[in-house]
């Protein structure tokens, strides 16, 4: 029994504990809301856990102090979607908790580790929702603060504040009606109680699976279209610790240089550099290194044989030159737009929006992964349009990580919501005007989203049978049939107003484009006053993206 754990124990917690998530990642995606083919909270969280376990592998110290600073950091440059931000809160609060022992962490100060995880996660989110992840970590930090004095080893106490966070999990129903309706507990809280599982396997020595789990790594979302200058933008001539990219070939060795040689020749170099190749055998080797000796480097590959194309380029003057070009481009604003479905992304880039980044209902783009691609447009202001109400929390969380500009988060919770405020962006007008008018451009459109139901459910006043066509809003079912035209022309009578004028049909990967125009056909008959249109989205889930103005 466990009275207390050391930083290698911590370390195997948090192995362990990402190892079960990955385990039931598919079990807690199947704990959707809405009976749509989009579940991912189990992913989110299952790779935001991945991310501090790649981040904690490079961390080579036995320091809690070290090793909770690399959790804390991995979590947040991996945290995806709501669920992934909140656990990357949640286990932030704990390693400021932990990272302040020694040696040891007893009881007592892992439930103080709790309590600070629950206030950092509350923290957090702007509107608190009980019924949640939240709630779960709130009742077990309470619950543990409780029993800590009581308990003299962490495998009892983590046992009985399982069984807390069991009971606060049967709870959400109760405190989170569209959960209770959807018949299901919350799926960020059961990602969480998989964790904290985790956790207590790790201490009582039960087998999870026999697989090095630390070889995993998190994939960020693939937008290799556009050139990366943001390490050039951001980086400091003095942190060029070696000036002088070296390269040259060595031919016609000398009668006396053997392999051995060669082998010394590279301890040689990494001795005066970094970023060294010596690589070859007796007829040619082929070297590189950044020093700030190039003349030594030469030297020592004197000793071998004749030296043959050699280059020296001073990389600090390359430096500045590339710096200077990227300072004299910069911009004062900048957009960022995540969506999937390459017609949603032309449209971005027609309406002059700098980067698309892909990501939506199904991938959430991490914390980080928006950093990155905000760092990379080369303005002092980004506007970021997460176009999913998913991803707004991450979009906020990469605020911390951004260095040099200000990210501003435009909070659309739908790609037609993200081109209106595009479509805002006045290059003449200042950043806050240009916030102010784009957050108010997403009251005067409306959408909705046909997609197919992927389990039988009662919701919304609905009963939805497996593979039933359903329309909805960004809040609820509002429309279904067997029919995806019926469907369609159910949600857009369900919402519309008279005030709307146009309205707009973004058809999906599985739609034909002769599908979509007899359908915006039949929406033309039954609305004459309006001005019906159509286009390509390429959308993964939804048939049809509605949007009326």
């Amino acid at each position: 029994m466990h009275k207390t754990i050391n930083s290698s124990d911590f370390r195997n917690m948090i192995l362990v504990g990402a190892k079960q998530l990955e385990l039931n990642r598919a079990k807690v995606d199947a704990l959707n809301v809405f009976p749509v083919p989009d579940g991912d909270t189990g992913t989110n969280m299952s790779l935001t856990m991945q991310s501090c376990v790649n981040e904690m592998n490079t961390c080579r110290s036995s320091a809690f102090s070290e090793v909770c600073d690399s959790v804390s950091k991995g979590a947040l440059k991996g945290a995806r979607g709501n669920s992934g931000v909140i656990l990357s809160q949640i286990l932030k609060g704990m390693c400021s908790v932990i990272k302040k022992c020694e040696k040891e962490v007893d009881v007592k100060t892992f439930a103080k580790a709790f309590e600070a995880g629950t206030k950092v996660a509350y923290s957090a989110v702007s509107v608190p929702k009980e019924g949640t992840i939240l709630t779960v970590i709130r009742m077990m930090s309470e619950f543990a603060i409780k029993i800590a004095g009581k308990k003299k080893n962490l495998e009892t106490f983590l046992h009985d504040v399982i069984e807390e966070g069991d009971r606060a999990l049967a709870l959400t129903p109760e405190l989170l009606p569209v959960l209770k309706k959807a018949g299901v507990v919350d799926s960020g809280g059961v990602g969480l109680m998989t964790i904290i599982k985790g956790f207590n396997a790790a201490l009582t020595g039960e087998e999870v699976v026999d697989d090095d789990y630390g070889s995993v790594e998190a994939v960020a979302p693939e937008d290799s279209d556009y050139s990366d200058n943001s390490a050039i933008l951001n980086m400091d001539i003095a942190d060029i610790q070696f000036a002088y990219c070296t390269e040259f070939f060595i031919i016609n060795m000398k009668k006396s240089t053997t392999l051995s040689a060669i082998d010394r020749l590279r301890e040689k170099l990494m001795n005066i550099g970094d970023s060294v190749i010596c690589i070859g055998d007796l007829d040619l080797v082929k070297v590189h290194v950044h020093t700030n000796q190039p003349g030594r480097a030469l030297t020592y590959a004197l000793e071998l044989g004749e030296l043959d194309r050699p280059k020296i380029e001073n990389m600090l003057e390359q430096n500045r030159q590339v710096k200077a070009k990227l300072e004299a481009e910069r911009k004062d604003m900048g957009m960022l737009a995540i969506c999937t479905g390459a017609g949603l992304s032309e449209i971005f880039k027609e309406l002059l929006v700098d980067r698309v980044m892909e990501g939506g209902q199904t991938m959430n783009p991490s914390a980080s992964d928006i950093a990155s691609s905000v760092q990379k447009i080369n303005a002092d202001h980004v506007f970021v349009f997460p176009n999913n109400k998913n991803i707004i929390l991450a979009a906020e969380q990469a605020k911390n990580l951004v260095e040099n500009k200000t990210l501003h988060v435009i909070p659309t919770k739908n790609v037609p919501q993200g081109f209106a405020a595009a479509l805002e962006f006045d290059p003449e007008a200042s950043a806050e005007e240009n916030k102010t008018n784009m957050i108010h451009a997403l009251d005067n459109v409306k959408v909705g989203q046909v997609t197919y139901a992927v389990r039988n459910t009662s919701l919304n006043g609905f009963t939805i049978k497996e593979g039933d066509i359903i329309g909805l809003d960004d809040k609820k079912i509002l429309a279904k049939s067997q029919s995806l035209e019926e469907t369609v022309l159910k949600l857009i009578a369900k919402m519309k107003e008279e005030t709307h004028q146009v309205i707009t049909l973004y058809y999906g990967e599985d739609v034909k484009k002769s599908e979509a125009e007899a359908l915006v056909e039949a929406v033309s008959e039954q609305y004459p006053d309006c001005d019906v249109d159509f286009h390509s989205g390429g959308q993964s889930v939804y048939y049809y993206i509605i949007s009326m103005e």
